[in-house]
Formats: structure tokens, C-alpha cells, sequence
């Protein structure tokens, strides 16, 4: 392999595969998880946490670099995960003899540490892991009362074990009693993964269900207002009625567009994890145990309307957007073609004005030639006193009165040809 040059990244694309294996199992064990959502640099933290809980217990120090950690204190195990916006410890504790404790996993952590996790706990979920010639699932089928929560039973992996739940919250915890019934290791292994993905996801993905339902109310005043602004744009009958409207409909697309922002995430992310939700049901195999519903009916009945409304509210949001863009257009067009025509009487005023200017400025230069014509003759009439002697017998008078005409006649063609000029050079600029 040194004779070719390597990507750096292609030892750890190889290893992500590989990353975050179940861990395998043998029953009965006690399995705590706890889930915590990243907040205020809580995911910085946990690196330091972790090494404390290693030291606590002289283990080699964990790299939680990588994302993921595996710890084995003996009395536990505990497996760290960290995800986008959450970060998962998972505690495994062997049971010993008659043992029926829930939180054994979590007895023998240390309560300092446990207290100091980083972030805001969003999923805890204990899983007992029995053998089938310890419980029952008949016999845990005949306990259950058909007037109580609504329980989830199946068979998964094919036939070999059985899931029991409510997935409601006891003391602080969901709850799932697993049976094995053939189960190798890693398949119980796997099976415990897949469960806890299954109640961590579908908490995630619930996260949008709040905010769909604040973004609802929004949409919906939204939807009125520009039903509103639509009929006073039909009513507008002046340029500052369309301004206005335009001011609204401006208001109204950024309070949109602002709700697009904070929101595009959250849904986008219940997207997805409602997408591993499915997806992880799909891996447990389950079959159906007569007389109750399995995860899958349970989450389409619970989950999938929780998920379709937000769905439905991106959606419409989405389309109220582009709504308000298209109608914001269509009124700025209005308005543009309005300051057009404004522009245009402007423009029809200016040219009448400068035709009157034209006029009075053609007026001004028949008065211009008449007074050059004035001056011209005066300075003749002087010339013509001071050379009397010279003119005989014309007199000064005779003089100044022939030289009239022609000086006016200088004058009105110097004019036309200086008017000429201007009239060509304007032409070639245009």
C-alpha cells in the first residue's frame, strides 16, 4: 500500500460502517438509556465528564473525539453516542439472581457524576432483558388488564423474542420488557439498539409537533391577512392605496419568511427521524400477537398524525410564501406601471414647457436684433460725426439710416447660423 498515494480520509469513510456496533447480550440484563439534548456548550462538556467517569473507575482514558465511547467498569457497561442535536448513554448491568430494580443499571454510577451529565434529558427508557424460562409472555399477557393503557405486544425478529410496552412514562421512565426466546447475543444486542432508537427518534421527531402547532396559528392569520390585502388591492383607487397595501403585504412576507427561517430545521428534522422510525420498525420483524397492536400500529395511529400535520403546516407554509412573493409582484407592477404613467405626464409637461421657452426664447432673440441693430447704428452715427468731413455730402444721418438695414441683416444671419450650429451639434449627440 505505500506505493500509492492514500485520501486521508479513507481509513475513517471505512470505519464509520463499523462505528457504533450493539453491544452484544445476554439475558437477563438491565439496560437504562438516557438521551440529552446539546445546550450552551453542554456537548463540549461531555469529553471532559466522560474522562472523569474513567478516572473514577482507573480505566483507560475514552477519545470521545469519535463520537461514540465504550466503557466497561465491570459492575456496568456504558455506551456514549453523540448524535446532531443529542448525545445517548446507554447502561448495561447483569442481573443477578431475583433482582427486579429498574434503575440497577444506573444504582452503581456514581450520583455525583449522573447528576452532572451535560444538557436537558429529553429520552429515558429502562429495557428488561429476561429469558422466556424466567417470564412468560403468556403470562404476562393474562396480567395485562384490557381496560388499562393501551399495550403494545409483538414477536419480533421472527419469532425470537417478544416486546411488551405502554410507552407511556413511569416514575420518570418508558418502559420495555424484552423476552428472549432465541436470541443469540448480538441479535438481543441489536434488538435492545433498535428499541431504544425506535422511542429516542420518535421523541425527536414529536419536537416539530409544538412548533407545528404554534406555525399553525401564524399560517392561518397570515392566510386571512392577505385574503384581506388581496380585496383592498382590487378596491385601490389611487397610487397611495397600492403603497400601502404593498407596506402590508412587505410586513407580512417577512413575518413569513421569519417563521421559515426558525422552522425549516425543526421540520426538516422531524422528517427525518420519523423517516428512522419506520425504518428501525421495519428491522425489529415484528409479528402480531392477537388481541393487541404492535410498535407499528401503535405509531400510526399515535405518531404518523402528529408527523402528517407537521407535514401539512411546512407545507402550507411553503406555499404562503410563495403566495405572498407572487401577489407582492403583481402589486409592484401595478405600482411601477403607475409611476410610469406619472412619469410620462411629467414628461408631457416639461416638453409643453420647453416649447414655451422655445417661443419666448425665439421672441427674445427678434428683440435681440432689434436692439444690436440700435447699438450698431449709434456706434455708425458716431463714426459717421467724426468723419462728416470725409462723407460730404452725405450727411451723419444719411449714413446711420443706410447702414440700418444692414446691420440688422448681419445680425439675423449671424443668429440663424449660430442657431444652425447649435441645432447640428444637438442632432450628432442624439
Amino acid at each position: 500500500m505505500s506505493l500509492f498515494d492514500e485520501h486521508p480520509l479513507r481509513r475513517r469513510l471505512n470505519d464509520e460502517v463499523h462505528a457504533r456496533p450493539p453491544v452484544p447480550l445476554d439475558a437477563p440484563e438491565f439496560v437504562t438509556y438516557l438521551a440529552f439534548l446539546h445546550e450552551n456548550g453542554s456537548a463540549e462538556r461531555e469529553a471532559l465528564h466522560l474522562k472523569s467517569l474513567a478516572q473514577q473507575f482507573q480505566l483507560t482514558e475514552p477519545e470521545p473525539e469519535s463520537g461514540h465511547v465504550f466503557l466497561d467498569a465491570g459492575e456496568f457497561r456504558l455506551k456514549w453516542e453523540r448524535h446532531n442535536e443529542f448525545s445517548s448513554y446507554t447502561f448495561f448491568s447483569r442481573i443477578e439472581g431475583a433482582e427486579t430494580a429498574d434503575d440497577r443499571a444506573l444504582l452503581v454510577v456514581p450520583t455525583g457524576w449522573r447528576k452532572a451529565i451535560p444538557g436537558q434529558l429529553i429520552v429515558a427508557t429502562h429495557i428488561e432483558l429476561r429469558q422466556v424460562a424466567e417470564v412468560s409472555p403468556e403470562a404476562i399477557m393474562n396480567q395485562l388488564a384490557p381496560q388499562g393503557p393501551t399495550q403494545v405486544a409483538a414477536q419480533v425478529a421472527e419469532g425470537a423474542g417478544w416486546v411488551f410496552t405502554d410507552f407511556h412514562i413511569h416514575e420518570g421512565y418508558s418502559r420495555f420488557l424484552l423476552v428472549d426466546q432465541g436470541f443469540t447475543p448480538r441479535q438481543a444486542g441489536r434488538m435492545v439498539q433498535r428499541l431504544l432508537e425506535i422511542e429516542t427518534y420518535r421523541t425527536m421527531a414529536l419536537l416539530a409537533f409544538p412548533v407545528a402547532k404554534e406555525v399553525g396559528q401564524l399560517v392561518s392569520g397570515a392566510e386571512d391577512e392577505l385574503a384581506d390585502l388581496m380585496d383592498h388591492m382590487g378596491k385601490a383607487q389611487s397610487s397611495e392605496d397600492e403603497r400601502m397595501v404593498l407596506g402590508r403585504l412587505t410586513r407580512l412576507a417577512a413575518d413569513i419568511e421569519r417563521s421559515v427561517a426558525r422552522t425549516t430545521f425543526r421540520f426538516g428534522a422531524a422528517t427525518a427521524y420519523y423517516r428512522l422510525v419506520r425504518q428501525r420498525i421495519d428491522e425489529i420483524r415484528e409479528r402480531r400477537v392477537a388481541g393487541f397492536p404492535t410498535i407499528r400500529e401503535f405509531m400510526e395511529r399515535r405518531l404518523a398524525p402528529a408527523m402528517a400535520t407537521c407535514e401539512t403546516i411546512a407545507r402550507r407554509q411553503e406555499e404562503l410564501s410563495g403566495r405572498i412573493a407572487r401577489n407582492s409582484q403583481l402589486l409592484r407592477t401595478r405600482v411601477d406601471i403607475e409611476l410610469e404613467r406619472q412619469n410620462q405626464t411629467l414628461l408631457a409637461q416639461m416638453n409643453r414647457r420647453a416649447k414655451l421657452q422655445l417661443r419666448l426664447q425665439e421672441t427674445v432673440e427678434g428683440l435681440s436684433i432689434v436692439a444690436i441693430t440700435y447699438y450698431g447704428s449709434q456706434l455708425v452715427n458716431y463714426l459717421a460725426k467724426g468723419a462728416k468731413d470725409w462723407i460730404s455730402p452725405f450727411t451723419p444721418e444719411i449714413v446711420t439710416a443706410a447702414a440700418i438695414p444692414l446691420i440688422a441683416g448681419l445680425v439675423y444671419l449671424g443668429l440663424r447660423r449660430t442657431r444652425s450650429k447649435l441645432a447640428a451639434e444637438e442632432a450628432g449627440i442624439e
